[in-house]
């Protein structure tokens, strides 16, 4: 994972009054990898840095920037609860006609694609919601983990 601040992040909530920088809003995950501490508080930083580069610097439409930021959090969650590491790194990157969005972590346990039931509520829709909404997934093994992934087309561009 790429070098970026190592300082220990706590679970935060808007009423602590923390700056966007004291949340790690100040990184640019298309600049880099932004490690991000493995807390439940880690997703909201995700949607906000997702929404924001797509929405704000990007200026992509609001359906597709809502839904990256749902996948997103999607992912971040799965690698907070089943990672089993301190961080995990966020990276987003555009090419023409397209984003991806990567949640990278040292596991190398590999997601699965769960049948999901109506009565399923609390859990297994994570990837059931990035198959549906994503244009493609998956999967990379890496040396030191794993790096998930989707990508969503970007219309008229």
């Amino acid at each position: 994972m790429a070098a970026a601040a190592d300082t220990p992040m706590r679970d935060v909530t808007e009423e602590d009054g923390l700056t966007d920088t004291a949340l790690g809003l100040g990184r640019d995950p298309s600049a880099g990898e932004v490690r991000l501490p493995s807390l439940p508080s880690s997703a909201r930083i995700a949607r906000r840095l997702t929404g924001r580069l797509l929405q704000q610097r990007w200026m992509l439409p609001p359906d597709l920037t809502e839904e990256a930021v749902l996948l997103v959090s999607e992912l971040v969650g799965n690698a907070v609860q089943h990672a089993g590491a301190a961080v995990f790194g966020l990276r987003i990157r555009r090419r023409r006609g397209w984003i991806r969005v990567e949640v990278r972590d040292p596991s190398r346990a590999l997601p699965c694609l769960l049948p999901v039931r109506e009565m399923d509520v609390d859990s297994g829709r994570g990837l059931f919601l990035v198959d549906t909404l994503a244009d493609r997934w998956g999967v990379d093994l890496l040396a030191d983990g794993k790096c998930t992934w989707f990508e969503m087309r970007v219309p008229g561009r």
